[in-house]
């Protein structure tokens, strides 16, 4: 559906690269793929010559490259030192705008901060956490919108060596405590609150309800959004960030942490996923330049919130010198077309959104490329998770060969992506073009043989300098290991069913954790959501599979209507018969069932595996922390409609 042509291909930083390499290491790859191929046979020599290529400030010894063994007691870069930040640095002493801050309609005024005003404020902010007895290995929280003074703070936070973590004010005070408490972090950022969907949100409540349950916390930074009064025994933002003071990055060991970021905490206590500052700095740098072609002159804006990942894989396209866009509110207010708009406001060149405001969009009748200028545009990204074919054609009749669609797979785990796209190569519907370079991904099956061209486990066979250096607490690393390690010793077990094709290209099918087994045969949900929620009656659907003790198998689908639309014999006729046509006669569900809304993470995911275990007769607070939930009464819908099943 979309082909790179000649001068795309010739101008890629990906295709610059691949000739340095040449040149450098005197192999021969001739296209990407071929450099694929040496990136994960040859680890060492590639993640070095990402380091050298970007010009990263490794002081010390780096003739060893990786130390250790097996997973996950590697070491990368065991005897140098480093800072993130300096990386951002080396782009603040020239002209432009770094970061672009933007409100809902109704909110603040949209604001910039120059590269030079970035850097300023960095020291600044940096200076006042020092004052205030901020030290390496100290942990600094936030409990903040998506706002520029947040990406100040956390680089202000880990130019001294400290620990960043934050979540985003849509968390609940006890969901944001489960998080950032374990922590024990000495300073909170914290905003009187935040915009969304056209209410104004005060949430200096939730900031002392926060502050006495965390008794580590000494000193609270208020940012003002809402324009509130701040709350007692707080330091205003203004207060800190005034100083004219020149940053001054503490170099840390190349695995000092960077951040503290978190599972999607369904279940149990959110698990703490501590990465360390070079292994981030070598893998945004290869992300943002290669396989997004992030540069000086792009723009970069990802739809996202300070509880999820993308929010810091958002901050990396300072690393390679791009603008980024914080935009503080809904992606559909007042608006369908809201995050369009915006992308053609600001010039937006790489745009990153969901599958679900792509299908949204497509829903509404939205014409992005007709009623905007987004000549700016060349990427269309997409994560969270599958994307389906329909969406792919859409973008496609939208733009034409002007812009590309990126759909990622990756996650928190490595705050990157497994898999993405490169300029340098076609993109097919349905289908994720490329394995990222320096991911040795396979698909195997359940005797840990690899396959290709069917579904099998998505595990990584080599280190990545990206994955965590810990969990929070783990010191033995054996909760460590139970998460990733523990199906396939010493291979990374990611959790995804997907098929590697015979182009090297991707499919993702759907969680293995949460697979549809019928009759012995396991099958992912994404096939069955690709089919049916792009028909005009239906906005989304969840399916899962039950096992019973007594052996049997039920494997409902739970459907969410548009307006004016009723789940009638017909219907529900239709929706089978096309799962049968599209998908298989295994995926056609034993019962098709309307429902007010489906229960997601705070980042949008389905929560597959809640829902199956409440179906399966487990309690709900046993299956579900309902902080972690988008909607609460969503989740307690089915709990309903199991008593009822049962009466």
């Amino acid at each position: 559906m979309w082909r790179p042509q000649h001068d795309r291909i010739e101008s890629a930083n990906v295709e610059a690269f691949r000739r340095w390499v040449q040149e450098r290491e005197g192999i021969r790859a001739r296209d990407y793929h071929a450099l694929h191929s040496w990136s994960i046979t040859s680890i060492e020599a590639f993640w070095k010559s990402i380091a050298d290529y970007f010009g990263v400030d490794l002081h010390g010894d780096t003739k060893t490259v990786l130390a250790g063994g097996p997973m996950p007691n590697y070491h990368w870069f065991p005897d140098a030192e480093l800072n993130y930040v300096d990386q951002i640095l080396k782009h603040s002493d020239r002209d432009g705008v770094a970061v672009i801050d933007v409100a809902e309609p109704g909110g603040r005024p949209t604001a910039s901060l120059t590269w030079r005003e970035l850097r300023r404020q960095i020291g600044s902010v940096a200076k006042a956490l020092r004052s205030r007895g901020v030290r390496p290995g100290d942990r600094v929280a936030g409990y903040v919108p998506n706002v520029s003074q947040a990406v100040v703070a956390f680089l202000a936070t880990a130019s001294l060596g400290a620990i960043w973590s934050s979540c985003g004010q849509d968390y609940s005070p006890s969901a944001a405590v489960d998080r950032l408490g374990q922590l024990q972090p000495v300073v909170l950022f914290a905003a009187d609150g935040y915009r969304y969907n056209g209410r104004a949100h005060d949430r200096r409540e939730a900031v002392e309800e926060i502050r006495t349950a965390v008794p580590s916390i000494r000193h609270t930074i208020m940012i003002p959004r809402l324009g509130l009064d701040p709350i007692p025994n707080s330091t205003p933002w203004a207060e800190i960030s005034g100083d004219d003071t020149d940053p001054e990055p503490v170099p840390v060991p190349f695995e000092h942490p960077l951040w503290v970021l978190y599972s999607s905490g369904t279940t149990g206590r959110p698990k703490g996923l501590v990465h360390g500052h070079g292994g981030v700095v070598l893998e945004h740098l290869k992300q943002m330049s290669f396989h997004l072609n992030l540069g000086n002159d792009d723009t970069y804006f990802w739809y996202t919130s300070p509880s999820w990942m993308v929010w810091n894989f958002q901050i990396a396209g300072l690393l390679t010198g791009s603008t980024i866009v914080c935009y503080d509110g809904s992606p559909s207010f007042p608006r369908s077309d809201a995050l369009w708009e915006l992308a053609a406001r600001h010039n937006v060149t790489v745009l990153g959104t969901s599958p679900a405001y792509l299908g949204a969009s497509e829903a509404a009748g939205d014409a992005p490329a007709a009623s905007h200028d987004l000549s700016s545009l060349t990427v269309v990204g997409s994560t969270g998770s599958v994307l389906a074919p329909h969406s792919y054609w859409w973008v496609a009749d939208q733009f034409g060969e002007q812009v590309q669609v990126v759909s990622v797979t990756g996650g928190t785990d490595v705050v990157s992506a497994f898999a993405g796209a490169v300029p340098t190569e076609p993109v097919r519907a349905g289908e994720i073009p490329v394995l990222s370079l320096g991911a040795a991904m396979e698909a195997w099956d359940s005797s840990g043989s690899p396959v290709v061209g069917s579904v099998g486990e998505m595990v990584i066979t080599r280190p990545l300098p990206s994955m965590p250096v810990s969990l929070w607490g783990d010191a033995e690393k054996s909760l460590y290991a139970d998460t990733y390690l523990s199906v396939f010793p010493d291979v990374w077990r990611h959790g995804d069913f997907i098929t590697i094709t015979d182009r090297q290209s991707l499919v993702v099918h759907g969680r293995s954790d949460s697979t549809l087994n019928r009759n012995g045969v396991r099958m992912g949900s994404a096939e069955i959501y690709r089919a049916v929620e792009r028909m005009p009656e239906v906005s989304e659907v969840l399916v899962v599979g039950v096992e019973y003790e007594d052996g049997s198998y039920w494997m409902p689908l739970f459907v969410v209507l548009r307006d004016d639309h009723e789940l009638d014999e017909e219907l529900q006729r239709r929706i089978k018969l096309l799962i049968r046509d599209e998908v298989s006669v295994r995926h056609v569900p034993d019962e098709v069932v309307a429902v007010p809304s489906i229960p997601h993470t705070r980042t949008g995911k389905k929560l597959e595996i809640p829902v199956k275990r409440l179906l399966q007769g487990s309690l709900l607070h046993d299956v579900v922390d309902m902080g972690a939930v988008d909607d609460a009464r969503a989740m307690r819908w089915f709990a309903d409609f199991l008593e009822k099943r049962r009466g």
